[in-house]
Order: C-alpha cells, then sequence, then structure tokens
C-alpha cells in the first residue's frame, strides 16, 4: 500500500511540475531527490558523476582549456571494477544538482583508491581546488566548490556528537542521522562578511602573510554569534585596519569553500576621508594600504604570473574574476568612472 502511495504521488508531483517552469521543476525534482531514497538511489542509476581524490576534483586538459568532466553511471562502475566492493563506493556519492532535464549530478570522492589508476583510465588529472577554481570555466566553478564543501562536511561529521555513534548518510547526501539518539544532521555554512573600504577616492586592500606574492584583497572576518551583517563589517573593519565605518551597502553573495562550507557576504563600506590613517592589526594582516584608481585598473590586468620584477619584488594584483572580491573591486571602479 505504502509503494502505491509513493508511486501515485510521484506521479501527482510530476503532473504539477509540468506546469511550472523550467527552474521550478528542477528544484521540486532535486527536492524529490533529497526526500525519496529509493527515487534517488534510481538516479544514481542514470546520473553523471563529478569525481574527487581527497577533496581535489578530477579535470582534463584539452588544449589551453581544462573541463570538467561528467561521468555516467556506466563509466563509473567500469572505473570501480577495478576495485573491491564497487557498489558500496557509489552509495558514498552526494547530489550536487541536476540538469534543466532532470539528469542528476553527483560527485564522489575516491580518496582511498589509487588515483594513477584513474588518471590513467581518464586520461586527466585530479587538481587541488584552489588552483582547479580558476581555470575551469566560470560556470563549473560553483558546483565544484558546493560538491566539495558537501563531501567535506560529510568526511567531518560521522560520528554523532551527542553520542558518539556513527552517522548514517542519506543517499542523497543532503543530511546524516545518529539511529542511537535519532538526532538529524544537516550541511551548515559560516557566515563572512568580505568588505571593499573606501573613503571616496580610494580603497583599501589587504594582505595575509599565507596569501601568494603580490596578491591584495578586501577585508573579510566570519560573523560572530548574535551579530548582523552590518555589526561584522563594522567590527571587523576596525579590528583589522583600525577605521571607523561611516556607511555600508551589501553587493552580493558567494559560496566559498575555504577553509571550509563559507557564505561570503559582500559589502561596500564608506569611511571618513579625513579620518582614513590605516593603524593595521600585525597578527591578522602582513600589509594594508589605499589604492587609487589608476593602480587599481592596472592591477586588474595583471595577471599573477607578470607581477614579478626584476628586483625580485611584486607589483600588486588582484583576485580572479571567479571570486567575489573581484567583482567588489569591479564595481567601486565602475563607481569612480560613472
Amino acid at each position: 500500500m505504502a509503494a502505491a502511495y509513493q508511486a501515485l504521488h510521484r506521479r501527482v508531483s510530476s503532473l504539477i511540475c509540468r506546469l511550472h517552469s523550467t527552474y521550478v521543476r528542477k528544484m521540486r525534482y532535486l527536492n524529490q531527490l533529497k526526500e525519496d531514497d529509493s527515487l534517488c538511489r534510481q538516479a544514481q542509476t542514470s546520473g553523471t558523476f563529478y569525481l574527487f581524490h581527497n577533496f581535489s576534483p578530477f579535470l582534463q586538459k584539452v588544449g589551453k582549456k581544462y573541463l570538467v568532466p561528467q561521468l555516467s553511471a556506466a563509466e563509473m562502475r567500469r572505473i570501480l571494477e577495478q576495485f573491491q566492493e564497487a557498489e558500496q563506493w557509489m552509495e558514498k556519492s552526494v547530489l550536487v544538482g541536476c540538469s534543466d532535464d532532470h539528469r542528476p549530478h553527483f560527485a564522489l570522492d575516491l580518496g582511498a583508491l589509487d588515483k594513477s589508476v584513474i588518471e590513467s583510465e581518464l586520461q586527466g588529472s585530479f587538481t587541488d581546488l584552489r588552483k582547479a577554481l580558476f581555470v575551469v570555466d566560470r560556470k563549473d566553478s560553483p558546483l565544484l566548490a558546493s560538491a566539495q564543501s558537501l563531501l567535506r562536511w560529510h568526511d567531518s561529521h560521522q560520528y554523532c556528537s551527542k553520542t558518539g555513534q556513527p552517522t548514517q548518510k542519506n543517499p542523497a547526501g543532503s543530511k546524516r542521522v545518529c539511529h542511537a539518539s535519532g538526532v538529524t544532521y544537516y550541511p551548515q555554512m559560516s557566515p563572512v562578511v568580505i568588505t571593499l573600504v573606501s573613503d571616496g577616492s580610494r580603497c583599501l586592500l589587504a594582505r595575509q602573510p599565507s596569501f601568494p606574492p603580490g596578491l591584495f584583497t578586501a577585508l573579510s572576518g566570519f560573523c560572530d554569534v548574535g551579530e548582523n551583517v552590518e555589526e561584522t563589517v563594522r567590527r571587523e573593519v576596525a579590528e583589522e585596519v583600525g577605521l571607523e565605518v561611516e556607511s555600508l551597502r551589501y553587493s552580493a553573495s558567494q559560496h566559498w569553500p575555504f577553509p571550509s562550507g563559507s557564505l561570503m557576504i559582500a559589502c561596500h563600506a564608506l569611511v571618513g576621508a579625513q579620518r582614513a590613517e590605516i593603524s593595521m592589526d600585525t597578527l591578522e594582516l602582513e600589509e594594508a594600504r589605499w589604492f587609487g584608481l589608476e593602480e587599481i585598473v592596472e592591477g586588474l590586468k595583471r595577471e599573477p604570473s607578470s607581477s614579478k620584477q626584476s628586483d625580485g619584488s611584486f607589483l600588486p594584483w588582484f583576485p580572479p574574476r571567479q571570486a567575489i572580491a573581484h567583482q567588489l573591486i569591479h564595481e567601486w571602479v565602475q563607481q569612480q568612472t560613472a
């Protein structure tokens, strides 16, 4: 009886979805996959898979381009047949999206397997995500970032914080359950503000000691418990560069996988030109300074490889287009030249 009810529910849901837009149909189908375990398992047999190895995505280089291959379920099984327990590996996959025609996309980390065998079989390589995000097509970057964050979350939440007992992933990977306590865990994101500070005619950029040589970017920091976005922006700017924000405005947001699943909330902040002397927190930053419009425009054109000078020093360069910091800097330039 229960099976017949579920089948009827799916047919009715399918009919209703056909009356809606492509986007609505896709979102409702993804939600069905998260809630209906049997439907998700069935989808795994017809879906496509993105591969990771210890959280590094698999890429193929074709000419000068880096592609993110989508492997069919049949290709996945052919590869996994070279290893033991192939079926169990498929169950480790997590749902990360679907196409407009409802072909589901899954991500699978094969970190326990010999990556050289997989790379040789598929003619590609597993690439560190920090590099991968900036060499793949712009439409692929968000998917790789969200897939890695979800895989990392499952890797770090294998045990219940209440009982210490193992938790179990549902087929879609949208949650983990501790059957001993009945507690359900869902993936979470940490809110982070990223702020481009301006005094009206200049913008402030900074670098941390861990950054690549020459890289400058906007200020950023995690929201504290109980803070709203405005309070976090004002606190971070005060802590890091000793300036007091007079006004701020929201720009956009972006998921960012470093250091883990983060939601970057991008803002522009204005400080008084008469009180714009930087007092840098040296525990947090290596350098922070004001940049004029001309220097920003030149820096946006500069590649990391061309920033090194003959004396060994580095000219400033800024985050690439895929990063929301680039959008903030570009918006500031547009505002200055309007």
